[in-house]
């Protein structure tokens, strides 16, 4: 991972998580800029790429266990709605969304996990 240029990190503050992740980021010295992820969430555009990055299927990309995703019975919607559809949703509601998702060069996370943040971004 290149320090040329900051990592992008959509997160939310009141997240515990989110903010274990910004302490990991400033520990490690990897240089960042973060974006709220409820203010200013990812395009589907974004969302996509972030999707192809990880290599993941596009359920990953959902906070499940938020209250967005129970109220709006997404467990379920998910099986009837087409990617772009879903993409959409995501990118109209950040808490929608499985947070932080960091992005940079050539790379992309979803969730924080220690270990594989240190494989992918660690200087």
């Amino acid at each position: 991972m290149s320090a040329a240029k900051p990592i992008e990190i959509y997160q939310y503050p009141n997240c515990s998580t989110c903010r274990k992740a910004l302490k990991w980021l400033d520990a490690q010295g990897v240089a960042y800029r973060s974006i709220n992820i409820v203010d200013q969430p990812p395009s589907e555009a974004t969302l996509a790429k972030v999707m192809k990055l990880a290599g993941v299927e596009l359920r990953k990309l959902f906070n499940t266990s938020g209250q967005s995703y129970r109220q709006g019975d997404w467990k379920q919607k998910l099986t009837e709605i087409s990617t772009a559809d879903a993409l959409a949703a995501l990118a109209a509601d950040g808490k929608l969304i499985k947070r932080p998702v960091v992005i940079g060069d050539g790379v992309a996370l979803i969730g924080f996990r220690p270990d594989e943040w240190a494989q992918t971004l660690a200087p």
